[in-house]
């Protein structure tokens, strides 16, 4: 455990601090911060530079527009309410298909069409927004994510988030969805974080609850095993970022469909500091190298160099390995 303040540096862990001055308040220039705390700005300027993003099946601005909701969902089978400005995965509500009059969350609760309209009237009037101020509630295609992650996640779509820094990919995990979550990805609410090695898409450690976690707390699967396909079409995806938004310091945070691909979910020019723990690393050492390197280089010279310089051993792979020898002795 790091129990000292010694300890932290020696690992180069950064504190809310260092981020906030050293990083975000040098790199990201506030003028440009709606383009990411405003999911739908955010998709739309994705779209502008043909990064996928999910499927956009309308928005609603006002309480008149909440009447016509059946209408904008009829014909679809399954869709994600999301607010604007929302943040912290607050106000989202995912409908895993529509039977008759119900519409059925990944959980099994049934919702009625009364249910799904004061949902997204609560979205308008700000409940979930930043601040609190009036927001958009966005209706979005539902993901299929990859199959390969099914036994890794508990009623909810993993998520892959990225630090992205001067146009490189600096460090990466996965977020699982528990019962403890709710089915969220949110590793305040209980999801797992899993570090992921940016040269490979190889799980290097879990956690949950900032404790180490060497297999899903609900399906029991190992999470040694995790490797993420794509790989590096995700990382370019992540560093194309930031020529898209100008944002030196940004967190990215995708999915990879299993139709479509590694997919933009959304930004966030605040992104926390959860993925040091889930690598067992900090930020400033790969920071520090990246501040040091020449401007210019394109999406695919940056990706490359991170790759070449940020490669991690798996913690997890020690740990399977050690459980396999007790067994064998045993």
């Amino acid at each position: 455990m790091w129990t000292t303040p010694g300890k932290l540096r020696a690992k180069g862990i950064i504190g809310m601090n260092r981020r906030n001055i050293r990083y975000i308040g040098r790199y990201n220039d506030r003028r440009l911060y709606p383009l990411v705390d405003d999911k739908l700005q955010t998709k739309l300027l994705a779209q502008r530079y043909d990064i996928t993003t999910p499927a956009l099946i309308g928005t609603v601005s006002t309480q008149f527009g909440v009447k016509h909701i059946r209408d904008m969902l009829d014909g679809h089978s399954g869709f994600v309410i999301k607010p604007a400005k929302g943040s912290g995965g607050k106000g989202i509500l995912v409908i895993e298909r529509v039977e008759g009059q119900h519409y059925i969350k990944p959980s099994g609760a049934h919702l009625t069409l009364k249910d799904v309209e004061r949902h997204v009237s609560n979205i308008l009037s700000g409940l979930y927004s930043l601040g609190g101020s009036p927001d958009v509630a966005i209706i979005e295609g539902l993901i299929n994510f990859d199959e390969t992650f099914n036994e890794y996640t508990y009623e909810g779509v993993p998520d892959i988030r990225v630090i992205v820094f001067k146009g490189y990919p600096v460090m990466a995990m996965m977020r699982l969805s528990t019962a403890a979550s709710d089915g969220k990805a949110n590793l305040h609410q209980g999801a797992v974080g899993v570090g992921i090695d940016i040269a490979s898409g190889q799980a290097i450690r879990g956690v949950q609850f900032d404790r180490s976690r060497h297999d899903h707390p609900d399906t029991g699967h190992e999470l040694a095993s995790l490797r993420i396909a794509n790989w590096h079409t995700l990382l370019k995806l992540a560093a194309s970022c930031y020529e898209m938004t100008s944002l030196g310091y940004l967190g990215t945070d995708m999915v990879l469909d299993r139709d479509h691909g590694p997919m933009l979910l959304e930004l966030n020019a605040r992104p926390g500091l959860a993925i040091q723990m889930a690598n067992g690393e900090g930020l400033r050492n790969r920071l520090d190298l990246i501040e040091q390197q020449p401007g210019g280089l394109d999406v695919e010279q940056r990706v490359d160099f991170a790759q070449q310089h940020f490669a991690r051993r798996s913690e997890l792979d020690a740990v399977r390995a050690a459980a396999s020898a007790q067994t064998a002795s045993a």
